[in-house]
């Protein structure tokens, strides 16, 4: 491998970039699109050759190979033209994975990933180890195999963008915390499609590798049938992360602040990974007690006049919100809506009749919402900006209820991201203090 082509400018392209620069490879980046400033200026600043607007078929047909970043759909014209030009397309963790000798823990899953990518490696940290955390989390795994220190154990939050094109890629520990329906549009619809991309995680895998996965999920359990399993295995069950978080009698008793039951099974399989890397629990019940979700996660805002402001902005899905709705114990006010991605509400509908007072509708399009609730909440109201929901939320909210914003849809109507709708709803609940 002499000469990188790179499709797509983003964290991932730029982290690629950088460290083909580093590992002395010629390397040149394209973009459909346009770059941001910052993204071209590091590019400039390294000297490392690019374009945006458009993609030089000749120039990336003379590479060995080319790195696809997790954004670019993978049946695109530039990528089918390199295929049939016989040009080998990864992915960005598949090539950061050939410059790295260190440990690898590789977290994957529908909802619960970057929770349990955080809490790992808050672990490993509070452990001693010299750990780093990536991925999809925000900082690519490539980029920090440039930093003049490479840590010695990586925590990867890996989406199933990420794994469609690796191949040899084999984590020490690897993650599987469900599949359940997701970016079907980049799947054809085939739910099984998309959970396969997410088992490549493991295919790799053999010997005293760890392979932990989740016992009650349906689509997981038909998915594994379809790897040879000769890596060492973690089967979590209900029963194993009740038991062996909440149960004293069992000897393995974890304090631990996140609230709700998907939040015990991620915590119970991050403890299952850092113990195969040496932590012992006593350690690891330290790290429960000290750490801090990831923003816009279950994360509770304020506590005002007896009322529970709670952002879980990042709930873009109905499974999600499913765990926020169980997992709160007091009455809700829900914050729902957004742009819907095919959503079918069914699961929800025992627990928004139990637990849900009123719902606030907070998008451009709620005919949906409206119809799937109306007849088992007594109070539907619309909105169409985070200052009018949260006065709407919070008209309807008694002492010792909960304010909600569990949008089970994408943000993009009316805000720029999950992070911009997370954070609108902070700072317009600070206003109330």
């Amino acid at each position: 491998m002499n000469k990188v082509g790179i499709i797509g400018g983003g964290e991932s392209g730029i982290g690629a970039a950088l460290l083909a620069k580093k590992e002395g490879l010629e390397v040149f980046l394209s973009d459909a699109g346009k770059l941001s400033e910052a993204y071209r200026h590091e590019l400039e600043n390294n000297k490392i050759p690019f374009e945006e607007g458009g993609h030089t078929l000749e120039r990336l047909s003379s590479t060995d190979v080319v790195i696809k970043s997790p954004g670019v759909p993978g049946d695109v014209e530039v990528l089918n033209y390199l295929r049939s030009k016989g040009i080998k397309i990864i992915s960005e963790i598949e090539f950061g994975s050939c410059f790295y000798s260190g440990k690898v823990i590789a977290i994957t899953g529908s909802n619960g990933k970057t929770t349990t990518s955080g809490l790992i490696h808050h672990l490993l940290i509070t452990g001693g180890m010299n750990a780093g955390l990536g991925g999809n989390y925000g900082t690519s795994f490539c980029r920090l195999l440039t930093d003049d220190e490479v840590p010695e154990i990586m925590v990867l939050e890996i989406s199933s963008f990420q794994l469609d094109d690796v191949e040899q890629f084999r984590p020490d520990v690897s993650l599987l915390l469900n599949v359940t329906p997701d970016h079907l549009d980049r799947y054809q619809g085939d739910v099984m499609k998309y959970g396969r991309a997410k088992l490549k995680i493991a295919e790799k895998q053999k010997g005293n590798d760890l392979f932990i996965y989740n016992g009650d999920d349906e689509i997981s359990a038909q998915l594994i049938k379809e790897i040879d399993l000769s890596m060492d295995t973690i089967v979590v069950s209900e029963g194993d992360y009740l038991n062996g978080i909440l149960s004293k009698e069992l000897g393995a008793y974890f304090e631990i602040k996140l609230i709700g039951r998907h939040n015990l099974f991620n915590a119970y399989c991050a403890i299952q990974a850092v113990r195969h890397v040496g932590l012992d629990d006593s350690i690891i019940n330290l790290g429960l007690k000290t750490f801090n979700n990831a923003p816009h996660r279950m994360e509770t805002i304020a506590v005002i006049n007896d009322i529970k402001y709670i952002n879980d902005s990042k709930a873009t899905n109905v499974d999600a919100v499913y765990y926020a709705l169980e997992g709160i114990k007091e009455n809700i006010i829900w914050i729902v809506g957004g742009t819907d991605k095919g959503n079918d509400y069914t699961p929800l509908m025992d627990l928004v009749a139990k637990k849900v007072n009123a719902i606030v509708c907070l998008g451009l399009d709620n005919e949906k919402l409206k119809k799937t609730f109306y007849s088992i909440v007594p109070v539907i109201e619309e909105s169409r900006s985070m200052e009018d929901a949260i006065r709407r939320a919070t008209t309807h909210a008694g002492q010792g209820e909960v304010v909600l914003l569990s949008p089970a849809c994408a943000s993009f109507d009316l805000f720029r991201n999950y992070m911009d709708r997370g954070e609108q709803f902070r700072a317009e609940v600070w206003k109330l203090v």
